[in-house]
């Protein structure tokens, strides 16, 4: 039995519920709002971030080093932190961009992602994420672009 479909015993109807990935990130998520209960909205989340960026396999490792480089270096206003049990960036409390690793949801590539709080408007279609499989100087030129573009 995969980890995505169930079968009920009764009825044999398969059950399409949250994976185990879903469920373990949805934990780490209530964690994380533990912590930022008990520690306050003040605390330096980054040792956290930096912490959970080093846990991860080399191939994400370094594109998340990377990635946390460009956005504090174009956008030092956002306040990196944890979101899901992955890095994210944000700013007043709500998330404006983050990083999903590959390895964390199994799949080929990692992502950076922008919510709907980033000022990335562009008629009336725009990306919203990124595949991530590598980041050259001119891919990390780009992120810096899209993140100044995001806080403006």
């Amino acid at each position: 039995m995969s980890t995505t479909t169930k079968t009920t015993a009764t009825k044999g109807k398969k059950y399409d519920g949250f994976t185990e990935e879903e469920r373990d990130a949805m934990k780490e998520r209530a964690k994380e709002l533990k912590t930022s209960a008990r520690r306050g909205t003040k605390t330096d989340t980054e040792s956290d971030v930096l912490a959970k960026i080093a846990e991860m396999p080399e191939s994400d490792r370094v594109i998340a080093e990377r990635l946390h480089a460009v956005v504090k270096a174009n956008a030092p206003a956002l306040t990196p932190k944890l979101w899901y049990g992955m890095p994210a960036y944000a700013r007043d409390g709500k998330v404006v961009c983050f990083f999903q690793s590959a390895a964390k949801f199994k799949t080929r590539y990692a992502t950076l992602g922008f919510s709907d709080g980033a000022n990335l408007d562009e008629g009336a279609i725009w990306p919203t994420s990124f595949a991530l499989t590598g980041l050259t100087a001119d891919d990390e030129a780009r992120i810096g672009a899209l993140v100044k573009q995001a806080v403006s």
